[in-house]
């Protein structure tokens, strides 16, 4: 990969669709009722809140790994002060946007350089903006299935919901 592929990867498909994305994953997890956050369907599995906490803080860590060329992969356990969506929410808006100003400011050199993930990949940097949002995009997938069991509504993702839509029937019923 050249230093010109990977800026226009980043450029063109990277940042676009961390921006698309982005306001989906706050979505959803804006979702979780306050009174639902220890929501799990199965004892195995992360609550609500630690499920959203694990998306945002692991797509924060992926994108700020492709400015640094290395992953930092101390723990980042939920602090108390993070109890609910809101929460949540208000942290990921702050750090995704630190996150996001970094990665327009890393160059070319620092986007092919070749970063290892827990021995697991080598890819150049840039890779891992598109394997953070999978990853992110899987998970929130996995949280917007804890909604309607917790007996939340399902946000729209890509396109309309059902709950969208029986919304937006009603007030039109209202209005029509």
């Amino acid at each position: 990969m050249t230093l010109d592929q990977a800026t226009t990867i980043l450029q063109s498909v990277g940042l676009p669709s961390l921006n698309a994305e982005h306001p989906v994953t706050k979505r959803v997890i804006a979702a979780i009722p306050d009174d639902k956050v220890d929501y799990r369907p199965d004892e195995i599995v992360k609550s609500a809140i630690d499920l959203a906490w694990h998306i945002v803080t692991a797509e924060v860590r992926f994108l700020n790994a492709v400015a640094a060329g290395a992953f930092d992969l101390t723990p980042a356990p939920r602090p108390e002060t993070i109890r609910t969506a809101d929460h949540v929410n208000r942290w990921y808006s702050e750090q995704f946007a630190i996150a996001v100003e970094r990665l327009k400011q890393t160059s070319g050199d620092q986007l092919i350089k070749t970063v290892d993930f827990r021995g697991l990949f080598q890819f150049p940097a840039v890779v891992y903006v598109q394997l953070g949002l999978n990853h992110s995009i899987h998970h929130r997938g996995q949280l917007s299935m804890y909604l309607r069991p917790m007996g939340a509504k399902v946000p729209s993702i890509y396109g309309e919901s059902f709950d969208a839509r029986e919304t937006r029937e009603r007030a039109q019923a209202k209005s029509g």
